[in-house]
């Protein structure tokens, strides 16, 4: 079956993306969207730097404003009929409902291969499939300046385990507790060789301003 990923750059779109075409889907687009900055539905820092981290598992990628999703859905529904949409939705009804309801509205099925799978087999199918991903933005207690940049990890993973049961945190950040961008996909990698740090108050973000291709 012919599908496209809703591909943001961060780790569980990613994640849902690789299962995907392992297990036969033939993925010929990514999508990313450009979203409002308070945006519910998209991931916001560094989208626009999406594109190399759908070189990683060679897809090209279309970016387009929030606004205009519908439009390119309904573009790709009609070129390639019962075409998939696929994204990494883990627990929020909002997002999977609202994602459901556009692929319905286009005779699409809406993939989420890592809904309501626990977050711990998320993180750890992350470490098996060697997806390296770094958080680039945090808000919530006990995710400190220090975590920006930060590689996750085993190591990172205890550690948001802890944070867990200290803070009631979701240790895939799918609360928006953080955000994330995949750097590495086994012997690919991408550089990051610029950037900025933000941080007030409880919340900060890590703003790539340059990348290097290393594949």
């Amino acid at each position: 079956m012919k599908a496209i990923s809703l591909l943001s750059g961060g780790k569980d779109s990613f994640l849902a993306t690789l299962i995907a075409m392992e297990q036969g889907f033939e993925v010929i687009s990514a999508i990313t969207v450009l979203p409002d900055e308070d945006s519910m539905m998209f991931h916001v820092p560094n989208a626009k730097l999406a594109k190399y981290v759908g070189e990683l598992i060679d897809l090209k990628t279309i970016f387009c404003r929030e606004s205009e999703f519908e439009n390119v859905i309904d573009r790709f529904a009609k070129e390639n009929p019962g075409i998939a949409l696929i994204n990494g939705a883990i627990a929020s009804n909002y997002q999977r409902n609202k994602l459901e309801m556009i692929c319905t509205n286009h005779e699409m099925l809406c993939y989420s291969p890592l809904w309501r799978v626990s977050q711990a087999t998320v993180m750890d199918e992350l470490i098996q499939k060697g997806i390296k991903p770094i958080i680039v933005a945090v808000a919530a207690d006990g995710l400190d300046e220090k975590f920006l940049g930060r590689e996750i990890n085993e190591e990172t993973i205890n550690m948001l385990k802890l944070l867990e049961k200290q803070y009631g945190l979701n240790i895939t950040g799918e609360g928006g507790e953080y955000e994330s961008f995949v750097t590495c996909y086994g012997s690919r990698t991408l550089e990051i060789t610029n950037y900025r740090k933000t941080f007030s108050g409880s919340s900060g973000v890590l703003m790539i301003d340059h990348i290097k291709k290393n594949f």
